[in-house]
């Protein structure tokens, strides 16, 4: 057995260190390099792949790593795994390069194939999202005043609970999309949604921050017809389902799996625990 909410501090503290790096680079000239998947690469993202590991691994040795950055391990290898972290350094890179600052640091406790903990830093925000099984999901605005060594106790009691009832509260229904994949199907769902629902409301983000503004209450779904890596989405769906939302397959409605021997995602939809959203059959 793991002591999850151990893990989760030292997850935490590890997503702080990597984010204070990554700000490093963002407020500095950087540049960029195109992986061999045409996806962009900055100093930024390796930094932060690096920390994280560096920090894991002296805290929890045991366990071992999947991350973006370092995803080249076999899957006769990992298949055997029960506990894992699975880990995006930097997601939203694109955004990152477009100084938005859309972008998080994703690090996600895996029990087999599904999520357990989630834990996601919005560094330009100072906002930490944070989830583990059976505690629920948090939000904790501004980390620096955060003193270390920190209890689980104390980091819940200076977050808020999710949802949050005023994000809640009588408003427009409102679907998220991706600032940078906004496929065909996507506007064909979204349309869907004006059909029923009349006047909707919305809203474009990046990175995982899709899945804390669902998670939270400020968007109802989030349809995502476009390609995805496994790490892109376990620790947002960590935190959506504890704050009792779903992240199911399209098509299928169940719950996204892990540790496949291809790690692309199937399409998917994230809905809020409060939506009037029905679940796709």
């Amino acid at each position: 057995m793991v002591n999850i909410s151990s893990l989760l501090i030292d997850a935490v503290i590890a997503a702080k260190k990597a984010g204070d790096a990554i700000l490093e680079v963002y407020s500095s000239a950087f540049s960029f390099e195109q992986k061999e998947d045409r996806s962009p690469l900055t100093l930024a993202d390796t930094r932060s792949h690096d920390i994280i590991a560096g920090q894991l691994c002296r805290q929890t040795g045991k366990l071992p790593i999947l991350s973006e950055e370092g995803r080249d391990i076999p899957y006769a290898e990992r298949k055997a795994w029960e506990y894992y972290w699975l880990v995006d350094p930097l997601d939203g890179t694109k955004e990152f390069i477009k100084r938005n600052g859309e972008f998080t640091v994703n690090i996600a406790l895996m029990h087999s194939d599904r999520p357990v903990m989630g834990v996601i830093l919005v560094p330009v925000k100072d906002i930490l999202y944070f989830a583990f099984e059976g505690a629920g999901a948090f939000r904790l605005s501004g980390t620096s005043g955060l003193k270390s060594p920190i209890s689980f106790e104390e980091l819940k009691g200076a977050a808020v609970r999710l949802p949050s009832q005023t994000a809640t509260e009588t408003r427009t229904f409102t679907a998220i999309a991706s600032r940078s994949h906004l496929s065909g199907e996507t506007s064909s769902f979204l349309e869907e949604l004006k059909k029923e629902h009349g006047d909707i409301k919305i809203i474009s983000a990046g990175s995982s921050l899709k899945f804390c503004l669902v998670a939270e209450g400020t968007a109802d779904v989030y349809p995502r017809f476009a390609p995805t890596m496994e790490w892109d989405t376990a620790a947002g769906q960590a935190i959506v389902e504890q704050a009792g939302g779903t992240v199911l397959q399209h098509g299928t409605g169940e719950p996204l799996r892990y540790n496949k021997e291809n790690l692309l995602n199937p399409w998917f939809i994230v809905r809020q625990s409060k939506s009037k959203e029905k679940a796709e059959k």
